[in-house]
This record gives C-alpha cells, structure tokens and sequence, in this order.
C-alpha cells in the first residue's frame, strides 16, 4: 500500500532517518577527502550513492574545478509540479595525514568533516528517502553533492542548471538565532582570496644581505597594509584577514620570492576592490602583483525566509524563530542567485569547523521525534483548549470542525487528525489535495511552486532543528469552500 502523507507516516519517517543519521555520518566520515583528491572523492561519492533511496538517478556531473573528480547528482522524478534541491559538498580541509575517523566524546561526534559538511550530507540522504515514498509531492527532487567546495577558486559551475527550481535547502551546518532561538541561515557575506606575489633579489644574508631585495619583508608590509582596512562594524562589514605567507628556502638566504594570501569577507564583493588597491606595486625595491583568485556573492534572502517561512511558522508553532545569518561562504550564495529561496543552515549543530577536533552535537541528531511529537502535542493542547473555532479560524475555515473536546479527541487519534487538519487549512497545500481524496484545495498562482517545502519542512525541522519554519508558506484567509 502506497504511503500517505499524515502524523503516522511522518512520524515513522523522522524515526528511521535519527536511527540512521549516526551510523551513516559515521560511515562518511571513515572516508578521508581532501578538496581536489580524486580517489578520496570517488570513495565518497560511492558511499553516497549505496545510501541513496533505491529510485533515484545517480549522474556524475563535472566539477566546477578542472581536475577533480566529477560531482554527484541525485533525483527523484515525480508525478507533482514542484522543483527542490537539496544541497551540500563532500570535501574537507583535512589532508589524509590528520585525517580522524569518527569517535564519540560524551554528546560529541568528533572527526574530520562532521560539521563540515558530512553531517548535513547525512540528514540530506535521509530527507531525500523520505520524500521518495511520496513522489506526487514534487516533480523533480535533486541532491546536488559537490567535491570542491573548501578550495574553489573558480566560478561556480552548476547553478543555471537548477534555475526554475522552487527552492534550494542547503545542509551546512545550523546554529542558534541572535537571541538562543532556532536560526535559519539566510544571509551570508561575499568572500574574496587576495594573493599577492613577491619578486626581489636573493642574496647571502650573512656576507651582503645589502645586495638583495627581500620579498619577505616587502610581503609583511603588504599584510600590514591589507589588515588595517578591516571594518568589521563598517557600512560594508570588511574583514581582510592575512592567513598564509610563504618565503625563503634557506636560513642564510636573502628570500627573492613569496605569496601572501588574504581572507576577504564583506557584504559586497565590491568592497574588495579597495583591498586590492591598498597593496603598493613595490616596497623597497621588491616587485609586488596582486589579484583577487576567488570571489564568491553574498546571500540575502531574509525578507522570503521572512515572510513565507518564518513569520506563519512561529504562529503555528508558538515558539520564536529567526532568519539569521553567518560570515562563511556557502554554496547556497551561487544557488541564491538562480533560486530567489534559498535558505541553509539545515545541518546539525556543532562546533570548530576545519579543527582537528571538529565535531556534530549528537543531541541534534536525535531531536526528530520530539520535534515531530512536539508540533503535534502543541496542536492538541490548542485544541483541546478551545471550545470554540477561533484557533482553527485563523488557519483557515471553521466549517466542518468538530468543537467538543471528545470530538477534537477523536479527530487527533485518527490518521487524519488535528495536525493533518491543521495543515490542510494552511495555505495551498497542493500535496495534500494529491495524498488525501478528501481533501480538495486548490493551488494559487506562485504557491504552487513552493508546496514541496511544505512537505520537507514536516522532516527537516525535526532533523535539523531548522525547517520547521518551512511547514507552511503563508497564512490565508477563510476559505469559502
């Protein structure tokens, strides 16, 4: 018997993806994959693919980044009119030599690439299992996992592909919102790499050091330069943070030679161009070229996240959420740009991303039934506690509903029970009309694109502790019938 969407069969979802969610992160990160590793990156994406639910497609894709091994591209196609992606990367910044393998440390999961980002790839598999019993849900269901994201220097390859999707859910790693409330990423600043490159005169730095030009030096005073533009309370939010400098090769040697890379972080890429001007064309008679290699756009989605997410689901859900932001690059700012939704953070939570002791807070793999059991126990006490329609009203009509408290009772233990019927009423859930016979809505004009996210955020907020904001798109007036 085909699965329907209702409380039952979410519940047994959310169950078996926190049952699996360990094992399988733990099965990722035995995997050692350095950005640009070709080998480590096909063992990765075989890992992958054997988890995939059993109809999906599997295509490897070029890589945006010549020379690695091809990304990996998984869909489902279905019988509804709705586009989603699911979105992560499978490399790490960890070389083989200090790779760690997953071991647990009280409620932490520690090992390389846990919160970055295997453990977003891990709740992605188990949404995209999911969602596969339900194929009326959507039209095409993807999970684009790429294999060069921590060290891209150039364009980011794939984004034309997916425009016309309805919506990108990206699983880095989640946080808390400015205040300790739920956060769902939807801003994030532009990154830029500054390198500049030293050309001097070698010389032997014991008998005439005079003689030589010390690239060194010249390199030194061009990351003094550099670090005194950052602003990070200024209009643009610039950060310019000198991270590697490389010179010399002898230690009785004048250095001729070096690099210096910088770290850019603003609102707009724009700001970088002052950087970039700050960096003198010499220093003491040593030649000094500068360019910025890697620029990747901002994101700001905040005011969709907002208003089509956020603002209906915290009075549904009666707890503050926040539309919150982070300083790191994501792919999700190259999606944003083709997909106006766009939100992430929908990883688990943890902590010391590209740090030996990375690590995925258990506790955020295990909240999926209680999340779940905690929407449908608030939407009981809502009813239970109202003998008159009002609280269904501003969902949506009152008609039909029963009012006595042993009716509303009844209605909660049945399959179709007040979380279903709260739902049904909640905005042009058009995956509804397709699961439930009885249930006879109609989509309005843009919501139809977007009646996926509501039947993922029923999974992911339990997962991550993030998509609950996306169980509804937006409250509707009382429907006439």
């Amino acid at each position: 018997m085909r699965p329907e969407f209702s409380t039952s069969w979410l519940a047994d979802a959310t169950a078996a993806i926190a049952e699996r969610a360990e094992r399988e992160l733990e099965a990722l990160v035995a995997v050692s994959s350095p950005s640009g590793d070709v080998h480590g990156a096909e063992e990765i994406c075989a890992v992958v693919a054997a988890l995939l639910p059993d109809a999906a497609t599997v295509e490897r894709i070029p890589c945006s980044t010549p020379e690695h091994a091809p990304d990996l591209l998984a869909t489902l196609d279905g019988r509804g009119d709705t586009g989603v992606l699911l979105l992560g990367h499978l490399d790490t910044v960890h070389g083989h030599d200090e790779h760690r393998p997953l071991e647990r440390r009280g409620d932490r999961l520690v090992g390389s690439g846990t919160v970055d980002m295997k453990g977003g790839i891990a709740l992605a598999l188990g949404v995209l299992r999911a969602l596969a019993e339900l194929p009326e849900t959507y039209a095409r269901l993807s999970l684009l996992a790429v294999n060069d994201e921590e060290w891209r220097t150039g364009d980011f390859a794939h984004g034309p592909r997916f425009a016309g999707y309805d919506a990108c859910l990206c699983f880095e790693a989640g946080e808390r919102g400015p205040g300790g409330e739920e956060g769902l990423i939807a801003r994030r600043k532009a990154a830029g790499t500054l390198r500049v490159r030293a050309r001097g005169v070698a010389a032997h730095s014991g008998s005439a050091p005079e003689a030589g030009r010390n690239a060194l030096l010249a390199l030194g005073e061009a990351a003094r330069r550099v670090a005194e533009l950052s602003d990070p309370g200024g209009p643009e939010r610039l950060t310019a943070v000198p991270t590697v400098l490389r010179s010399g090769d002898a230690f009785n040697v004048v250095p001729a030679h070096g690099e210096l890379i910088t770290d850019l972080r603003a609102d707009r890429l724009d700001a970088f161009e002052a950087v970039l001007a700050a960096v003198p064309p010499g220093v003491d008679g040593v030649e000094l070229e500068a360019e910025i290699v890697r620029r990747w756009p901002g994101m700001d989605t905040r005011e969709l996240v907002r208003s089509r997410l956020v603002e209906p689901a915290q009075a549904l859900l009666g707890r503050p959420l926040a539309a919150t932001e982070r300083g790191g690059a994501s792919d999700a700012s190259h999606m944003a740009a083709h997909i106006p939704l766009t939100v992430d953070g929908l990883g688990p939570r943890g902590g010391k991303a590209h740090h030996p002791d990375e690590f995925v807070l258990a506790e955020s793999l295990r909240v999926l039934r209680e999340m779940s059991q905690g929407l449908l126990d608030r939407l009981e006490r809502e009813a239970q506690a109202c003998r008159n329609p009002e609280p269904h009203e501003r969902f949506g009509r009152a008609e039909g509903r029963a009012t006595e408290a042993k009716d509303l009772q009844r209605y909660a233990e049945h399959e179709c029970d007040i979380l279903l019927r709260h739902f049904q009423h909640l905005g042009d859930l058009r995956i509804l009309g397709h699961l439930r016979p009885g249930i006879d809505l109609e989509p309005v004009g843009q919501n139809r694109g977007l009646a996926l996210i509501d039947a993922a955020g029923l999974l992911v907020p339990a997962i991550a502790q993030r998509l609950h904001e996306l169980v509804v798109e937006r409250h509707v007036g009382l429907d006439d019938g």
